[in-house]
């Protein structure tokens, strides 16, 4: 295969796995850590990533190198920045139906208690780390894990929240210290990436020199 056919196969191959799973240009490159202009090209064949980009891209989409190099159908140019994936929107709505679901059921409880003399405002306090678990995992699902440190973030946050809003007899402070240096636990352990097997094997070849 030449290489200006394999460009655009790897290009079809991209386009398909990238708009199968409601990702962006953005998302993508976000995970990638390249800019959606980058991705950008290599849809419109001009580029082809490296092999150490062409793996991350693998094991985003749960596929080997092999098929993202492979020829599965004829190539298709890439879509518009204004033209947005249709299962991109669908995923969306899935999203929000779920988080709003969890609101939904919390206020039904809290109504029903409500009407029998019980007020229960606990109820909300333990909806919200729900409602944000649920959307943390469904990100997850979908393959929209652009800002996945700051949604983890955010949960880690809300459970220290509803245990000091239950537990009302609790220094905030202890509790909030705690939550201070999980959340900077959550940020590291976000941001540990994988070195480079030929970066691995150039500093192992310095340190021999």
């Amino acid at each position: 295969m030449e290489l200006s056919e394999l460009k655009l196969v790897t290009a079809s191959n991209i386009i398909k796995l990238r708009t199968g799973a409601g990702m962006t240009q953005a998302e993508l490159g976000a995970a990638l850590n390249y800019s959606d202009k980058t991705i950008s090209k290599w849809e419109r064949g001009e580029a082809i990533p490296d092999a150490y980009v062409l793996t991350q891209m693998a094991e985003i989409f749960g596929v080997t190198v092999d098929a993202l190099l492979s020829s599965h159908d004829r190539w298709e140019p890439a879509p518009g920045p204004d033209e947005m994936p249709e299962r991109s929107y669908s995923v969306s709505m899935i999203i929000a139906v779920a988080v709003l679901g969890v609101w939904t059921l919390a206020l039904t409880a809290f109504v029903a208690l409500w009407l029998v003399g019980i007020i229960r405002w606990q109820i909300f306090a333990v909806a919200l780390p729900v409602s944000i678990l649920t959307y943390l995992v469904l990100i997850c699902v979908f393959g929209r894990r652009r800002h996945l440190q700051y949604v983890i973030a955010l949960f880690v946050f809300s459970l220290f929240l509803t245990v000091y809003l239950l537990f009302v007899h609790a220094n905030p402070w202890q509790i909030f210290l705690i939550c201070a240096l999980a959340e900077v636990l959550v940020f590291l352990s976000c941001n540990i990436k994988k070195r480079p097997k030929f970066l691995k094997r150039r500093k192992k070849e310095n340190n021999k020199a």
